[in-house]
């Protein structure tokens, strides 16, 4: 059986002890990446500001496991306000803009921590080359 190892970023991480993904072989699951602002500590007012960070937060967390957002299967998104969507989809697009070559995107309407508007996780598989790093 693959032995599961703990996947940390720079700058990002926590409050509780859990890393910021897992992997198991090729398998990638992520915890909840937020807009919080790293040097401040405080998530912007603005969804745009917050998707922003979030996508960042997705770049890096794939880079630290070996991957880029080409591996990357599906992304769940929670959201204060269900409706307000241009702002993530403008990130998402940036990422993703070959809609032939597109992850999976559930957006789920959620009370999230005092002033975050958005927070994500994925799933991923890795490349083969990956798998026993």
């Amino acid at each position: 059986m693959a032995e599961r190892v703990s996947i940390s970023t720079d700058g990002f991480s926590h409050v509780n002890p859990v890393p910021v993904a897992s992997r198991i072989g090729r398998h990638l699951y992520s915890g909840a990446l937020t807009g919080r602002d790293l040097e401040t500590r405080r998530f912007p007012q603005s969804l745009g500001e917050q998707a922003r960070i979030v996508f960042e937060r997705i770049a890096e967390l794939m880079r630290a496991a070996g991957g880029s957002t080409d591996d990357i299967v599906k992304i769940t998104l929670w959201v204060e306000r269900y409706r307000d969507r241009d702002e993530i989809n403008r990130e998402w697009v940036a990422m993703f803009p070959d809609p032939e070559s597109r992850p999976a995107r559930h957006v789920v309407k959620a009370e999230l921590d005092e002033g975050a508007l958005l927070q994500a996780d994925v799933i991923a598989i890795l490349p083969e080359r990956e798998a026993g790093r």
